[in-house]
Order: C-alpha cells, then structure tokens, then sequence
C-alpha cells in the first residue's frame, strides 16, 4: 500500500505474492542467469546507458512518483534522479575496463590470471528514503557483471519500484533478469535460503540487517549490508558561523533528515559553539514545511505518521532527561505526517538520544574544548557509517578525519555520494562497500586460472 504521508491519502494498493510463487521466481530468475551471463558485454552497457537515459527524460514523472509515496520535496527528488542516471551511465564507461582479465605474477607457472565473473541471482531489499539512488547503487554493477537481479523495495515505494523494473526491461534486460517482488519478510527469508539464491543486499536498519544477516549466514551466502547512521560534523573553526550553521541546517533536514549519512551530531568548539547553536537554530526554524510538490517547500513530511510520531518520542524523552530543546520538535497539527525541525543541547551519554539515531529533522549539538575530547565524542557511538570535519586549516582537519571510526571520512563537505567513491560503513553501520570498483566486486566471483609450465 502506498499512502502519501502528506495527505494521509492512500494513492494505491499493491498484492503481496503467494508463497507458491516464490519458487517459480526464483527458477525464472536463474534460468535467466545461464543466458544473461552469456550476453556480450556491449550489450549489456548498451543497456545500462540505455536506463541511464530513461530516467533523464523521466526526471520529472518519476519525481513526483517518491513525492507522492515517500513525501521528498521534488526538487530533491529531480536531484536523485540526476545522481541516479550518473551510476548508471559511470559503470557503463568504466565497468568494462574493471571487468578485464588481470595478468598476475605468474610465479613459477607459465601463466596466472584473474578472472571476475558473476555468481547467480541476487537478492536486493531496499529502502524508501531514496528509492531510485539506492536501487541504481545494487542493481547498475550487477547487472553488468552478469548477476540477475530480485528486488524487494520498501512496501511504501510500490509503485516506484515497478516504474524501475519497467525501464530495466524497456532497455533490454530480459524480463527474467529483473524481478520486482512484493513480499514479506518471512518470504523473503525463505527466499534467502534457497540454494538458487546466491546473495543479498540490504539497505535498510541494523535490526533489519542483523535479521537478513543471520538467515544468509546460515545459508552460507555472501551479504552486504548498508544500515544506519549517527553522523558526527566536527566543527574546529570557520570565518563565518552563520554561513556554515545554515548550511548545516539544510544538511539535517535534506529528505526530512531521512538519510543513513546525514550528519546527526554537531560536535563544535566550545570558542565558536553558541554562536553556532544560535545560528543553527535559527536556520532550522525558518525552514519551510509543507506540501513536497509545492517549489518553496525545504523540509516535507516524514515518511509516515508512524516514523514521525517516533521522531517525536525520541525528542520529548531526551527533554524529559535533561536535554534543552531550541525549537521545534513537536508534530505539526492537520493531514500528514509533518514535524517542526528541532534543535537539541545539553545531550548526556546517560540519556536514549546521545546512542540512538534520530532518522528524522533534529539536530543535537555538542560543546568540545579540545581535539581529543572530540574524537572520543564522535566515535563513542555504535555506528560508523561517515563524518565530516570543518576547518580553515585543511591538514588539522584531516588529520582530525583520519581519527573517525566510519568509512567515509570528509573534509569541508558532508554525505558526498558519487558514482566512483566507495559508500559503506563499520560497526552497527554495515558491511561490505557499493558504488565504484568495489561495488563491482561484492558479488562477483574472483576467479584464479592458473598454467602450469
């Protein structure tokens, strides 16, 4: 079912499959793998620019598809669209060099070479905050690897998903070779278990994660995982508070602060950190929040009620154990699932928010008085997925980076995702890397083919 979390409006509603139609899929999806395997690589470049283009002329239809289920402001929206059409078009010129057979030192034989090769059907479950980014990252690499592909996106973003395996297949990949599936979880794990299945991907939550995980390891099955966050923005020093505080604002609450790298903890100097509370806060509650489709619109509505409501729990909590709420916070009265950014302060290890990730628009900031006691505040958390730090003095800054326990470390800038840089996180964050050469090699067979002399 898909509910537009700005009017409370259910738009559509979509079948969940039956059990007997698990097996079916997954013998379509690797009979199409003995094919799909053998097609020549042009052809499958051919395809990937081919989807690259479709979602270019498309930017707006699709747009306001998310807009509708998911509640992203559609300027936001156009925007996906665009880094969505860039993975596609970056594998198809750079997947074919990366795909080469590599000459190793043949030491002792007459030849040794590697060989990377695709292992089967894959499995992908997807979240909604970004629903065509996220399944571009899965679907671009191992498509062209050879792999086929059964996606299972998020019940919200129904019809999106099915807007996607339709342009996979309008751009030649065999109907078999991309399989859109509504399914529940117990259907998925049945799914995972099979011995057809050769893998799985998930981009979701780390109890989601640790579920798909457990199943995969039992099943001795390879699994990548892309979970949550608790992004730290280290602020050391800037020339202008007010300039860096609003670009922060704007940060948080990109898809209503819905993202797995968006940065969640402002950790600040203690020289700079009222003026930057200050500032951030007024920032914040001068955002506009409203209807998604409309243009003036900056933040939109949570992804349902439900998620909103939790938002909103997570901050009262932190104000009843002691935190000091600047503003915002509570959820906005009428249709939809709309709240009022917040700004938190006086956040304590003792108190829920200093652990938890708040997947929505509120901002917690923290005084630092020195380097160290800043590191040890950014890495005492149980996620590891990116931070930033924000300096003048751009080696102070990365040697402050350098420190971070994530997997993406940046300087000067924030959540950067681009087609050839590694995305993937440690700890409660994940593992395995998407985008680039590595997402290349997730779910690729790196085969050794030795000669003897």
């Amino acid at each position: 079912m898909t509910q537009n979390p700005a009017t409370g409006v259910v738009e559509r509603e979509f079948p969940t499959i039956t059990d007997d139609q698990i097996d079916p899929i997954l013998e379509r999806a690797e009979k199409a793998y003995r094919q799909w395997r053998q097609t020549p690589i042009e052809q499958r470049v051919q395809m990937l620019r081919d989807t690259a283009a479709a979602y270019r002329d498309r930017a707006s239809e699709l747009a306001a598809v998310i807009t509708k289920e998911m509640g992203k402001p559609t300027k936001q929206g156009l925007g996906e669209l665009a880094l969505t059409a860039m993975i596609y078009d970056w594998y198809a010129d750079n997947g074919p060099a990366l795909l080469e057979t590599e000459q190793l030192d043949p030491q002792g034989a007459a030849e040794s070479i590697v060989t990377r090769t695709p292992i089967g059907p894959i499995l992908g479950i997807m979240p909604w905050n970004f629903p065509y980014y996220q399944v571009a990252r899965f679907v671009a690499p191992n498509l062209l690897l050879g792999n086929t592909i059964i996606l299972k996106h998020a019940p919200i973003c129904a019809a999106s998903s099915e807007l996607m395996e339709q342009i996979a297949h309008a751009a030649g990949v065999p109907a078999d070779a991309y399989i859109n599936v509504f399914a529940t979880n117990e259907q998925i794990a049945t799914m995972i278990a099979d011995r057809r299945l050769q893998g799985v991907s998930l981009t979701g939550s780390s109890r989601a994660g640790a579920a798909v995980a457990e199943v995969a390891a039992r099943n001795l099955k390879k699994s990548v995982l892309e979970l949550g966050g608790s992004d730290p923005f280290i602020v050391l020093d800037t020339p202008d508070v007010a300039a860096l505080a609003a670009g922060a604002a704007a940060m948080r609450t990109m898809n209503a602060g819905q993202a797995c790298n968006s940065p969640k903890r402002f950790i600040v100097d203690e020289s700079i950190y009222d003026d930057f509370v200050t500032n951030l806060t007024a920032a914040i509650s001068g955002l506009a929040v409203g209807d998604p489709a409309e243009d003036g619109t900056k933040v939109g509505p949570l992804s349902s009620v439900t998620a909103r409501d939790n938002v909103v729990k997570q901050v009262s909590q932190a104000v009843e154990q002691g935190a000091t709420l600047h503003t915002g916070g509570e959820a906005l009265d009428g249709p939809g699932a709309f709240m009022a950014p917040a700004v938190l302060t006086d956040v304590t290890p003792e108190m829920d928010a200093y652990r938890e990730e708040i997947f929505g628009p509120v901002a917690v900031v923290y005084k630092f008085s020195s380097v160290d006691e800043a590191v040890d505040l950014a890495n005492d958390v149980e996620y590891g997925l990116s931070g930033s730090v924000w300096s003048s003095d751009v080696e102070a800054a990365q040697a402050v980076a350098d420190r971070l326990d994530v997997g993406m470390a940046m300087v000067n800038e924030h959540g950067t995702s681009l087609p050839g840089l590694p995305f993937g996180g440690v700890k409660q964050s994940g593992y395995g890397r998407e985008l680039g050469q590595w997402g290349l090699g997730e779910f690729a067979n790196v085969r050794l083919r030795r000669t003897a002399k």
